[in-house]
């Protein structure tokens, strides 16, 4: 048990434990509508997809599980999204009051706090804050389906909850077999899912520092500046650029009005973020479509938030990173800041990782499955970057196909770096420098 004792470790082992919960509860008969087990496959992907808060899925959530599966479903996401140690520390804080040196370190890594004193102050910020975003979130969700959809009360609570908790934290998770297509010219649940999507993957820190000081945007760190730049950006480029490729398509926006199409497009530039919502047929869009869609979610969500991806930080500093180059300044600044060599490596090995993994996994479907390349890379990136969203192939890409996305689903949400130092048995530093000598690039 020795190894455990790195942070990292226990983070990953946290998570394991937590999907191998979630599949023996899913393997219960009382589980499923139909009162029979429903296998251990679908068991597994299922609870890896609900801790690693995905949204992939090969049954039908509405049809296929029982009222007790999905609270189960529900729960695990509640888990994957604040995380195995942040929920850790929070038992422990509660039971006794005090907070070891190994939990606080495991704590601070799944939070991504500075300061190893503040984890349990922050701890206690994170839950509070979902909870309060959730019930939010649920109780406007509630309102809608009572009001306007004409639900009894607690039909439409379940619904709220259930939407709410699986939107802040970039679930996908929904109870109609369309996710929300059905939905799609309603502002009320469209934005408020998208509100909940882009607050819950902001990021912890980011979102504390911007209700510290959101009105002295010049006070902001590195982290949030390139949190928030990157994110409006992307949200903005995304919908403008899904406005004009799907306008015309006659099985998504086209039977749309124009106030639609505008919101349709938004949410289709929020869904990638990792939240696996969608408002039109994702298998109807075109591949230019699929592949913004890609990016997206490769990009994913902001560091230490609810979403997946290789994170908005990360593609921040490589431009910051490939400006600097460009312009032959021997370091990389970030407005007033200078950003550390371990910094900007991090994000050169964590970007490269991403990529290396997308396309040894597409390839390796791409074999066992009879599905086009298009289709296989949209699936893969959609595991990997913990989306949930699918052109509609999940559940035929044969048994060893949806063990391989299980595999990605867990690696996605664990981080690559995570997931490489916990099986790293030891950090062995160097005592001495090798001379240096310049190689050609390009």
């Amino acid at each position: 048990m020795k190894g455990l004792r790195h942070p990292a470790r226990l983070i990953v082992t946290g998570f394991a434990l937590a999907v191998l919960v979630g599949t023996v509860l899913l393997a219960l008969p009382a589980a499923t509508a139909s009162d029979r087990p429903a296998g251990w496959l679908v068991a597994l992907f299922t609870a890896t997809s609900a801790v690693c808060v995905t949204g992939l899925a090969v049954v039908d959530t509405e049809t296929h599980w029982s009222v007790f599966g999905e609270v189960v479903i529900a729960g695990l996401v509640q888990v994957g999204g604040l995380g195995i140690m942040t929920m850790a520390t929070l038992f422990t804080l509660l039971v006794s009051h005090r907070l070891g040196l190994r939990a606080r370190m495991a704590a601070q890594v799944e939070t991504k706090t500075l300061n190893m004193s503040d984890v349990r102050r922050v701890v206690r910020k994170v839950v509070l804050f979902s909870l309060v975003c959730e019930v939010a979130a649920a109780a406007a969700l509630t309102a809608r389906f009572a009001v306007g959809y004409g639900e009894p009360l607690g039909r439409a609570v379940y619904l709220g909850v259930f939407h709410g908790v699986s939107a802040f934290n970039n679930a996908g998770f929904a109870l109609w077999p369309d996710s929300l297509v059905r939905f799609a010219g309603d502002p009320w649940i469209c934005l408020t899912v998208a509100a909940a999507v882009v607050v819950g993957g902001l990021g912890f820190p980011v979102v504390f520092e911007l209700a510290r000081s959101w009105r002295r945007p010049r006070r902001w760190s590195v982290l949030t500046r390139v949190t928030i730049g990157v994110t409006v950006s992307l949200l903005a480029l995304g919908t403008v650029a899904f406005l004009v490729t799907e306008w015309r398509n006659p099985a998504t926006f086209g039977p749309l009005d124009d106030g639609d199409k505008l919101m349709a497009a938004f949410f289709a530039a929020v869904a990638p973020r990792s939240s696996g919502f969608n408002t039109v047929d994702v298998g109807a869009m075109y591949p230019t479509s699929w592949l913004l869609t890609e990016l997206l979610m490769f990009i994913g969500a902001g560091s230490s938030g609810t979403g997946g991806g290789i994170k908005v930080t990360t593609v921040g500093i490589l431009a910051f990173v490939v400006w600097a180059e460009l312009r032959g300044e021997s370091r990389v600044n970030i407005g007033h800041r200078r950003l550390p060599e371990a910094t900007q490596r991090q994000a050169v090995t964590l970007t490269a990782l991403g990529v290396l993994i997308v396309a040894v996994s597409t390839y390796a479907l791409v074999a066992l499955t009879p599905h086009s390349l298009d289709r296989v890379l949209f699936e893969v990136v959609a595991a990997f970057a913990t989306a949930g969203m699918s052109t509609g192939i999940t559940s035929d890409v044969g048994a060893a196909g949806q063990v391989l996305l299980v595999l990605l689903m867990f690696i996605g949400r664990t981080g690559p770096l995570t997931l490489g130092s916990a099986l790293a048995l030891n950090r062995r530093a160097r005592h001495y420098e090798l001379p240096e000598e310049r190689v050609i690039v390009g």
